[in-house]
């Protein structure tokens, strides 16, 4: 069964299939999607979960039948993760896939995420027989009135809502980044709360020509650069730029160099663990120079520190919330400090 996202949900709350196929370059709505699969069947019992990486150093396609096979100890009902980042499971993969789909194991869900699926692959064996099977979506990165019309259903999930201008600046600025457009979303969240947001607010927290930004920040912690951290560092608070933004920015920053750290110890390849992360081509040196200087315990201590800091922005703890954020900006750049 072929669904368009759109009617991904509505399928997904009516009926949970054994096998869910979703693909795409789109990262936010390929994992969106995926989490909703795995938050229904969660909620159905299905509370084991085993995950495959098909282009992970020494995987064999054996390991589908054997997990189709195997019973937990307490005999669960089970998901199979199973991450197929090339779209196109070979010659062995396609074989595995026909086979499970011939003999469906019960109180199983398969959940396959793939990468971008080629256009001679819609009539392969293998698709069709997940097809007969199962649910499989296709995204697609959205534009012009599909764009808008995506922001408008991600601003009223936040309980945000905006004129028409608005949305379309915010299309403007995020330029078709569905992932970019989140955080710029979020960010609107964390400094408004629920409400509708005026054309200004919006110009005002996603306009890209501002003299300091938090991002600029980020590539100065990532990088190591104390200069530059210290001087972007002064410039925002002295532009009042609200705290809650610049907290936001670097908790968001520590969390994903941790996913990315975790993943590589899982054996993941490097290239496909900065694509699922939107790391591009710009960044994957920051990337690379960070998580090589940063240990587990350094990105732990910095969202203990983040904690702090939120707790005093919200007046829940004395201090100085701008003092722990300098902190945690300068233990992120590995300049050592005392932090209380």
């Amino acid at each position: 069964m072929h669904l368009k996202p759109e009617q991904f949900k509505l399928a997904l709350q009516k009926k949970l299939a054994p096998v869910y196929f979703i693909s795409g370059d789109e990262p936010l709505q390929l994992g969106e999607m995926a989490d909703a699969v795995r938050a229904v069947a969660r909620q159905m019992g299905y509370l084991n979960r085993e995950l495959l990486q098909a282009e992970a150093t020494g995987f064999s396609w054996h390991q589908l039948a054997h997990s189709a096979d195997s019973l937990s100890v307490f005999a669960d009902k089970k998901i199979i993760d199973l991450r197929l980042p090339s779209g196109a499971p070979g010659i062995d993969g396609s074989k595995a896939l026909i086979t499970y789909c011939g003999n469906l194991p019960e109180d199983t869900v398969l959940l396959i995420t793939a990468g971008k699926v080629a256009k001679e692959a819609l009539k392969s064996r293998w698709l069709q027989a997940l097809d007969k099977v199962g649910a499989i979506v296709q995204v697609w990165p959205l534009e012009k009135q599909d764009l808008i019309h995506w922001l408008g259903q991600r601003l009223q999930q936040r309980g945000l809502s905006a004129d028409p201008e608005g949305v379309k600046i915010l299309a403007s600025r995020i330029e078709g980044n569905l992932l970019a457009a989140a955080q710029e979303i979020e960010k609107l969240y964390v400094l408004y709360g629920a409400c509708k947001l005026s054309t200004g607010q919006i110009v005002d927290v996603v306009a890209d020509n501002a003299r300091y930004d938090a991002f600029k920040l980020i590539d100065a912690v990532l990088s190591a650069n104390v200069n530059q951290l210290l001087r972007t560092f002064s410039g925002l608070q002295a532009e009042n730029v609200p705290a809650p933004v610049i907290l936001w920015a670097l908790a968001r920053e520590v969390r994903v160099l941790s996913k990315i750290k975790f993943a590589l110890k899982q054996g993941q390849s490097k290239e496909l663990v900065f694509k699922n992360h939107q790391v591009w081509d710009k960044r994957k040196t920051l990337i690379n120079e960070a998580i090589a200087r940063l240990s587990d315990a350094d990105l732990n201590r910095l969202l203990v520190l983040g904690a702090k800091a939120d707790r005093q922005i919200k007046g829940q703890q004395s201090g100085d919330a701008w003092e722990t954020l300098r902190t945690i900006c300068l233990l992120f750049a590995s300049v050592q400090v005392l932090a209380g």
